[in-house]
């Protein structure tokens, strides 16, 4: 049901009797009070329930699954590499679809809503991001890996130092995920180059750390 603030798409008696404008809702209820935004007109009328499709989701975490259920307008369309927010029992979640399941392992890069059985997502908001370190010595068989984790519109930058408590290092690579969106090449080195660390699969670079090889 519509509250009292929330944008509905109706017809308008005054302006667009034939067409659908944005209206704010002013009153709900049965007979809901309703102001066209175009033309300002103010009327009583009956807003439509929004048909809607209960929607099997699984979302990806830090290597771990959990699957919940949403529903979401019938008419949607999806896409993979699309985000939105997953409203779950424990929180919000910005997610990013990976795949979208029409049928028995029959899996698609698009679909209406409705044919959809299970859609595959990763989580964005937050992100654990895998990074390779080498000494600055470029001693091959000293590096090491490490995870750091970091909002998702976090920002690497080829060429620039990053710190993380008490590890240091400076960007030299950065390796895009297969699903990350409007990227030139599938990894990054020239200086400047940056990529946000939800569409990374990894980061290399080089050992900026006091303490790094103590143990060595």
């Amino acid at each position: 049901m519509s509250e009292s603030g929330d944008p509905v798409g109706l017809p308008c008696p005054a302006c667009s009797p034939g067409e659908e404008t944005v209206h704010e809702v002013l009153r709900p209820g049965g007979q809901a009070t309703v102001r066209c935004t175009d033309c300002d007109h103010t009327y009583k009328t009956e807003i439509p329930d929004e048909e809607t499709v209960d929607l099997t989701i699984v979302v990806s975490q830090d290597g771990e699954s959990f699957t919940t259920r949403m529903d979401v307008p019938a008419d949607t369309y999806v896409a993979t590499g699309e985000e939105f927010v997953v409203d779950t029992d424990d929180a919000l979640m910005q997610v990013r679809v990976t795949g979208i399941e029409v049928g028995p392992e029959q899996r698609v890069e698009e679909a209406d809503i409705e044919d959809v059985e299970t859609l595959w997502t990763r989580a964005v908001d937050n992100v654990a991001v895998a990074v390779t370190l080498h000494p600055k010595d470029g001693t091959a068989d000293q590096t090491r890996s490490l995870r750091v984790n970091v909002p998702g519109d976090y920002e690497f930058t080829v060429d620039e130092t990053a710190e993380f408590g008490e590890e240091e290092f400076t960007v030299e690579g950065l390796q895009i995920r297969e699903d990350a969106p409007e990227y030139r090449h599938e990894k990054l080195d020239h200086p400047g180059d940056f990529a946000y660390a939800k569409d990374l699969k990894r980061v290399y670079a080089r050992d900026e750390s006091l303490t790094a090889w103590s143990a060595w």
